[in-house]
């Protein structure tokens, strides 16, 4: 992991961590790195999404964009792979996303897409991070009619739901939907995006104020959908996350679908159509056990990376696997995205409940997940760090692995996004594995 990006581009506390000033020289370095081969006037997208520092970062990256000479097309309140999207669709040469995903309002981020839209790979990042952090010199700064120009395209995002509808390319009508949009960038688009496909929508949470993006809804906090559907006649529910790159889906009686479960499901509708390249699918260390026993039923091959959308992508690319994602919603269909989309996902889970006619928990059902239970421990960077040299820590975790042997499995790491240190464990018995992953989470704590 780099000093400035995270898995998931550069992210922390607005005003805080992530300064103006930051912003501002990230843009700066940004349109360097991705333009220098350029001989034209670069031009490049910003989206935001609904945080109320969204707007102040907004102003300062566009302001660094343009002392450097490029062209700024400010794109709005969109989701994170509508910029995906649109970079390509709309011939720019780089796109930013000020957002900090399914995180609490005070954060912030920037996530950077290249002329493809496709987040950048480390060794870009890097050369940004270098110049951000250690030397600037070899930006240079045009003057006159050099310095680059600020556009607003707020309709750019029809074009991105115009793109979904054509994707999913399905009837949805008679199919009743909860959408819960975390006060966030889906509150734009989720509502005439299943419309236009024919579904009838139960919206909630779909108005931002700037500071209740993610708080107490989405797909983080799955309380109020599930208890929405529990109390109304209701086919499927669907949560996002704050830029609705991610999608958790709940069945008709209320029971959680994650995204373990959605991409097992893509992944055996796309086998029985002979659509699924090599019977493969992508997944991360954190997908569930449960999810290697349903391919190993159905004849379908997993394929593992670190956590990290982009680096279920970069495997995707390499052999041209078509489905891939996370846990946690982040799914990936290369055929029409470039990144993990959560209204493209819902859309496909509601397709396959149209064109089949059988419930959401029928469907779902082609995967058992086994119990897993999660500590997320406050760390520092230095703590984070222990976890590769400390003997003690090493020990507890070769201590736990032993006990459980095939039954179950451990993962301990440290998060790219938040301050965190994660103790995942599975296991048939959900008592046990709670035990063991509390043993494992004292000692690392001590080590704080």
């Amino acid at each position: 992991m780099g000093r400035l990006f995270g898995t998931d581009g550069a992210r922390g506390i607005a005003n805080s961590e992530l300064t103006c000033e930051l912003a501002t020289n990230i843009g700066r370095a940004a349109a360097y790195v991705l333009t220098e081969k350029t001989t034209e006037k670069p031009k490049v997208l910003i989206g935001k999404d609904t945080r109320v520092s969204s707007n102040m970062l907004e102003m300062a990256l566009a302001a660094g964009l343009c002392s450097v000479g490029a062209d700024v097309v400010l794109v709005g309140f969109v989701p994170t792979p509508a910029i995906a999207f649109l970079v390509k669709d709309r011939e720019a040469d780089a796109g930013i996303m000020i957002s900090a995903s399914h995180n609490p309002c005070e954060y912030n981020g920037i996530k950077i897409f290249d002329g493809n839209g496709y987040k950048l790979p480390d060794a870009l990042e890097e050369e940004i991070e270098s110049l951000v952090l250690d030397d600037m010199s070899p930006v240079k700064f045009p003057v006159g009619g050099d310095v680059g120009s600020v556009f607003l395209r707020h309709d750019y995002v029809d074009l991105y739901i115009d793109h979904l509808v054509k994707s999913v390319d399905t009837d949805l009508s008679g199919l009743k939907i909860a959408i819960d949009c975390a006060n966030g960038c889906a509150s734009y688009t989720a509502e005439k995006l299943f419309t236009r496909l024919g579904a009838t929508v139960h919206m909630m949470h779909c108005n931002p104020n700037g500071v209740n993006i993610n708080a107490r809804c989405g797909s983080t906090h799955m309380e109020d959908i599930t208890d929405y559907i529990n109390g109304h006649d209701m086919d499927l529910g669907l949560a996002f996350d704050g830029d609705s790159d991610r999608c958790l889906a709940v069945d008709e009686n209320g029971k959680l679908i994650d995204g373990d479960r959605m991409i097992a499901v893509f992944a055996l509708d796309m086998k029985n159509k002979g659509i699924l390249k090599d019977d493969t699918a992508v997944v991360t260390v954190m997908t569930n056990l449960g999810f290697k026993q349903f391919a190993e039923r159905n004849g379908i091959n997993v394929l593992e990376t670190k956590v990290g959308d982009r680096y279920v992508l970069e495997e995707m690319l390499k052999n041209d696997y078509q489905i891939g994602g996370e846990q946690s919603g982040h799914i990936i269909f290369k055929n029409f995205a470039t990144t993990g989309d959560g209204q493209l996902s819902g859309a496909m889970l509601a397709a396959i409940l149209a064109k089949t006619g059988k419930p959401a928990s029928e469907i779902a059902s082609v995967m058992t997940v086994l119990p897993q239970t999660l500590v997320n421990i406050k760390a520092s960077p230095e703590l984070k760090e222990k976890l590769n040299t400390d003997s003690d820590i090493k020990a507890a975790i070769e201590s736990v692995k032993k006990e459980l042997g095939k039954s179950g499995r451990i993962l301990v790491r440290a998060s790219g996004t938040e301050p965190l240190i994660r103790v995942m464990l599975e296991g048939e018995n959900i008592a046990g594995i709670k035990r063991l992953a509390r043993d494992v989470a004292a000692v690392i704590e001590g080590k704080a």
